[in-house]
């Protein structure tokens, strides 16, 4: 096997293992290459079926390109697809775009790493923990109705890589958090060998990552390989810019890439042009305050 079919396995094994030892469990879809590439392995390892539920986080601020290629694929693979928002927070106004416009001594102005913390990571407690409205895509009627499903899932697949950010280099391939969705990142279990622990107490929130040891080149390499489908956002359009990362409209940029397809981004990435560039260095909320992307995904971010 080269490198690619060998990080493949692992992934397939790494599905296998928690479907085995949770018996509610969902994978997180961002709707980024890395969570496509799970959503790809995830068919590989049940044989083009996903047994569990998939969970998008809608801010409401992503760009309409992806939504438009979330619902299509979810449509044509016939996933059970959850949405979970954060209501309450958007119809209040208390977000960043909609108080940008504020003084910054305004006390209604709300920092990008608190609109994260309510629309992402608040949002994503409240889904999970089956606490917030649930509203699950009818796949007769492409319709996201009211779930009537409430019961917290305990085994969560994320598609974190340890090569993306910091913070996530610290995870683990099943990584416990505490009833509140916080992540204690001294306690987390060995994993030596290859040797998993999966037997924690009952009702223990564990976090699964398949795609820890990939990097943002096998990401890419596996996308050309399986022909994997990705949303338009990742390629140049004509104006010499493109993503790197997806998030949140009004808090991330673009970067300066004429790639316009798979293969410009694999020959981008081998060049070293994006040696010294952080890979969500256009991502805004990472960078404001003390502590950036660690201290929001302490408290659940994804």
């Amino acid at each position: 096997m080269d490198h690619l079919d060998q990080l493949e396995q692992q992934s397939v094994y790494i599905f296998r293992e928690a479907f085995r030892h949770f018996e509610r469990m969902c994978m997180l879809w961002s709707i980024g290459k890395d969570s496509t590439v799970l959503l790809w392995l995830a068919r590989k390892a049940f044989f083009g079926h996903i047994p569990f539920p998939l969970v998008h986080i809608d801010t409401s601020y992503k760009l309409p390109e992806m939504i438009q290629y979330r619902d299509r694929l979810a449509l044509e693979y016939k996933l059970t697809m959850i949405v979970g928002q954060d209501e309450a927070t958007l119809a209040a106004g208390a977000t960043y775009p909609a108080t940008a416009h504020l003084a910054a001594d305004d006390p209604r102005k709300v920092t990008r790493k608190q609109c994260c913390g309510a629309l992402k990571s608040g949002a994503l407690k409240a889904t999970l923990q089956g606490t917030g409205v649930r509203r699950k895509l009818n796949l007769a009627t492409g319709a996201y109705d009211i779930d009537a499903d409430r019961e917290p899932w305990h085994g969560v697949i994320v598609g974190a890589r340890s090569d993306e950010e910091g913070s996530r280099s610290k995870e683990r391939y099943f990584s416990p958090r505490d009833k509140n969705n916080a992540w204690d990142v001294g306690d987390q279990p060995p994993e030596l060998w290859n040797q998993f622990k999966t037997d924690f107490a009952p009702g223990t929130h564990v976090r699964i990552h398949p795609l820890l040891d990939w990097t943002e080149l096998n990401i890419w390499e596996y996308i050309k390989r399986e022909s994997i489908p990705t949303v338009s956002l990742y390629y140049d359009q004509g104006d010499g810019k493109r993503y790197r990362s997806l998030g949140c409209g009004p808090c991330q940029t673009p970067i300066e890439s004429t790639a316009k397809n798979v293969d410009a981004i694999i020959a981008e990435l081998r060049s070293g042009k994006l040696r010294n560039i952080a890979e969500r260095s256009g991502r805004a909320q990472d960078q404001e305050g003390r502590g950036g992307l660690e201290d929001l995904r302490r408290d659940g971010y994804m």
